[in-house]
């Protein structure tokens, strides 16, 4: 890179962190949560508010490049931290609810998805890639639910210890890893010929982190003593196995977020005490504050919102039903099914209706491999924003006059946690 590439890359990042924090804090003070306000600097950068020119005068290509991989590495260690927070051992003890809901907030969006993507196929026609893995994208893209934004918004209004919160928790972590299997299917399918061989080395290589890695793990955390401070060189560890294993997936074929995600997923639950696994937590958080404003950027450069005509906010009203429809009402009805009161069951539903985060980063590689155009990929990320900003609201309507209906719920309070989501 010249000097001028290096100054103005400098200035870009500089711009980025200081429109997206900003806007982050602004969306906290109305009730949203932070990744709101990321989601917007993005797009407010890109082409939606600023002619071509100045985008392009902002962010060459060059500089483009360099941002794309600070905004993987952020994506990275943003999917380490998301695979770290994940407990399916939070299921136990839910019993028919945790069932229903998962049911519901999968299964019924999902098939809702398939139709949607059936009818997007005429307007919007996949090159070089099955018309099926199209199909089953758009099912995913809509059946996600943001796990740490969720657990972000159940800290923030009290209820992460409380019994609905920790319901809330232990869905949406399944759905989330549903979600992430579902991804790496999509992408073998993309592969055409060589989807069976995608699968098989993906499916070889997760048993080889659970197996083998795993263990080790285990052993090399312990050896530092069992509540010990978080070392530089146990961070450097783990960070150097986070990106080890996305160069692992996207060798294979598949996306880097895969190995990171699945490194975070065989951290031992018990390993190293709860002392470092907080630091980690934290120290994780404060890497994600930093870089994953700029992948949003760097999405948000693909978006062009000022494009769009009336015809496009048709199919954006299309979207936003099956997305809202299949969610909220897929989660109420599989909880509702199982016994779970209304009010709960609605609050719960309206949790699982936030994309912020996971949407974006799903949509995302949905672009890289070809199965989304660019105007399909700005009504799909309007729709991970929108259904994001009604989390807050639909639940406060949920919940309102009621401060003590998560008890409804069942059950004694329970413990509380913390999240690697930046504040």
């Amino acid at each position: 890179m010249t000097s001028h590439q290096v100054q103005l890359l400098f200035a870009d990042l500089a711009l980025i962190l200081v429109l997206a924090r900003g806007l982050g804090a602004l969306a906290t003070r109305v009730g949203q949560p932070a990744v709101v306000g990321e989601i917007v600097a993005g797009i407010l950068l890109g082409p939606t508010l600023l002619s071509d020119g100045i985008s392009e005068a902002l962010f060459p290509a060059e500089v483009q490049s360099v941002l794309a991989g600070i905004a993987d590495l952020g994506l990275a260690v943003f999917m380490f931290a998301v695979g770290l927070e994940v407990d399916t051992g939070a299921l136990r003890g839910r019993g028919r609810p945790a069932v229903g809901a998962i049911v519901g907030a999968t299964l019924v969006p999902f098939g809702l998805g398939l139709g949607l993507g059936f009818h997007l196929l005429r307007a919007h026609p996949v090159e070089g890639s099955p018309a099926a893995a199209f199909v089953v994208f758009i099912g995913l893209a809509v059946s996600v639910t943001a796990f740490p934004v969720l657990a972000r918004i159940l800290e923030d209004r009290g209820l992460f210890a409380t019994p609905l919160g920790g319901l809330a928790l232990a869905v949406a972590a399944i759905v989330d890893v549903a979600a992430w299997v579902a991804l790496a299917a999509v992408q073998a399918m993309v592969g055409g010929e060589a989807a069976l061989w995608r699968a098989g080395l993906f499916v070889c290589y997760a048993a080889l982190l659970f197996l083998v890695v795993r263990p080790l793990l285990r052993g090399f955390l312990s050896a530092g003593g069992a509540g010990g401070p978080l070392t530089p060189w146990t961070f450097a560890v783990l960070l150097s196995g986070t990106l080890l294993s996305a160069v692992a997936t996207q060798a294979m074929g598949m996306h880097l977020i895969m190995g990171a995600f699945l490194f975070g997923l065989i951290m031992p639950r018990g390993g190293g005490g709860p002392a470092l696994r907080a630091e980690l937590e934290d120290r994780l958080g404060q890497l994600t504050a930093v870089l994953l404003p700029v992948y949003f950027v760097v999405a948000g450069l693909r978006i062009d919102l000022a494009s769009l005509d009336v015809s496009d906010l048709w199919l954006l009203c299309l979207i936003m039903a099956v997305a809202v429809a299949g969610k909220v009402g897929g989660t109420y009805l599989g909880l509702r099914t199982q016994g779970m009161p209304a009010r709960p069951s609605a609050a719960i539903a309206a949790l699982m209706n936030t994309r912020g985060l996971t949407g974006p980063v799903v949509l995302g590689v949905g672009l890289q491999f070809g199965l989304l155009d660019d105007p399909l990929y700005s009504l799909m990320v309007v729709m991970t924003l929108l259904t994001t900003l009604m989390t807050g609201p639909l639940l406060s309507l949920t919940l309102r006059g009621h401060a003590d209906e998560p008890a409804a719920a069942g059950g004694a309070r329970e413990p509380t946690g913390r999240t690697a989501v930046p504040p």
